[in-house]
């Protein structure tokens, strides 16, 4: 279950009911903004997100989005979120270099695995690594990783096919820098026309980079890893472009990006993981997809979901949140650094799987995640086989209520036991 964190003093008040936290009128979802239960008044924004006990800190999306309710006072958090995005663009973009083209090493998955890329993330802002060309010295990174990693990333530099890779690669981060700096420029523009025009123009170059991140010859020449990595980029940029409609005021438009990037995320992530063809490479997507899914596309939906309770907001409303003052609120915003350090609770997720999994049925739970279709297919075979053989139990209504371990489990017990009956009656 997803909850907001509001600074102390807003918290009181909620948990006092002279404070309410503010809820969309047609669905009754909450975006993270209070106000004065007697008087309207908006009086702070969340400074965080906290599912299931656990601090949001996503892969790609900056938290910054998701608090920008004042488009024309969000100056300050618009900045941060572009500068979030450069920050996890050049950490992504560069762990490609260990990753590779073709068959990646496990030891290179596990230097640039969900909590190493978490602490690259937050050593690029603590300025403890420098972005060049859209790439960080991995060398310096991880040089307490060993020399058979530095050795490695070396082989990996020498590989003619990802030295064309990285050629497009730094061409799309030198895009997507170029269109940076003309929405920074368009924040401070005061003519509406001008800074339409300015956003516009960021928007042509943004485009230009997406398609060479999106580009289907580069991922055809990846593994599972890489493709997540490119993809990765994609979901920046596009997130970019949703952010210009935004600033523009445009917030239908900015809206439906969004949602198309919901979508897109899920796609790929899914793809991802049908590609995915050892256990190596399970082992290094299923901590950072399931983060991806827990992390990454709630903040979307709080994303959304803000811009469409602002689009129905009415005039008088819409001046009560111009006017509303959230400087205290900026006071106790943090960047979740003790959570990027901490061991990924996906990780040990992970862990306490493995055990009670084969890499088959672990893979099909990580498909679970993005596709409710293919466990429905899963739960009616189960349904099937258990009602030839007698198990009254393993009925449709339960198996909706059991977990993406049981039923992929169930599935392959079925699946085995159904193919070697059918080799046995061959044999005979």
């Amino acid at each position: 279950m997803l909850n907001f964190v509001f600074p102390p003093q807003i918290q009181a008040g909620i948990a006092s009911g002279a404070y309410e936290v503010v809820r969309q009128s047609a669905t009754g979802q909450l975006i993270g903004l209070a106000r004065d239960t007697a008087t309207g008044q908006f009086v702070g924004h969340a400074v965080g997100m906290v599912s299931n006990g656990i601090p949001l800190n996503p892969i790609t999306v900056p938290m910054q989005f998701a608090q920008m309710y004042q488009t024309h006072r969000g100056f300050t958090a618009t900045l941060n979120g572009i500068n979030a995005i450069q920050s996890s663009l050049g950490v992504l973009q560069a762990t490609t270099a260990v990753i590779g083209v073709g068959v990646v090493a496990t030891a290179a998955l596990s230097a640039v695995n969900l909590w190493q890329t978490l602490k690259l993330r937050e050593d690029l802002k603590q300025l403890k690594l420098d972005v060049r060309d859209g790439f960080i010295d991995l060398k310096q990174a991880l040089r307490d990783q060993g020399t058979d990693i530095i050795e490695h990333i070396d082989e990996v530099a020498r590989d003619i096919t990802f030295q064309q890779h990285r050629l497009e690669l730094i061409k799309a981060y030198g895009r997507f820098l170029e269109a940076s700096k003309l929405m920074k420029t368009a924040l401070s523009i005061q003519d509406s026309i001008a800074r339409t025009t300015e956003l516009a123009n960021a928007r042509q170059t943004l485009s230009e980079a997406l398609a060479i991140y999106n580009n289907p010859h580069l991922l055809s020449e990846t593994c599972a890893a890489g493709q997540l990595r490119r993809f990765e980029c994609a979901w920046a940029i596009e997130q970019t472009l949703a952010l210009s409609y935004q600033l523009q005021g445009e917030l239908a438009a900015a809206s439906d990006r969004v949602s198309y990037l919901r979508d897109t995320l899920q796609q790929n992530c899914l793809a991802v993981a049908n590609n995915c063809e050892t256990e190596e490479e399970l082992e290094f997507l299923f901590p950072e997809l399931t983060r991806i899914h827990h992390h990454d596309l709630a903040v979307l939906e709080v994303w959304q979901n803000q811009m469409d309770w602002a689009r129905s907001l009415s005039p008088s409303e819409r001046q009560l949140l111009a006017s509303a003052d959230f400087n205290d609120a900026e006071k106790f915003e943090n960047g979740n650094n003790a959570a990027s350090l901490a061991k990924p609770p996906e990780l040990t997720l992970y862990e306490e799987l493995q055990p009670k999994s084969h890499p088959d049925s672990l893979s099909d739970q990580l498909k679970f995640l993005f596709s409710s279709s293919l466990r429905r297919q899963y739960e009616t075979y189960i349904s099937e086989q258990s009602a030839a053989v007698g198990y009254k139990a393993l009925v449709p209504a339960n198996l909706e209520k059991a977990s993406n371990l049981a039923v992929a489990n169930l599935y392959w017990y079925f699946k085995v036991k159904q193919e070697s009956e059918q080799e046995e009656a061959v044999a005979v």
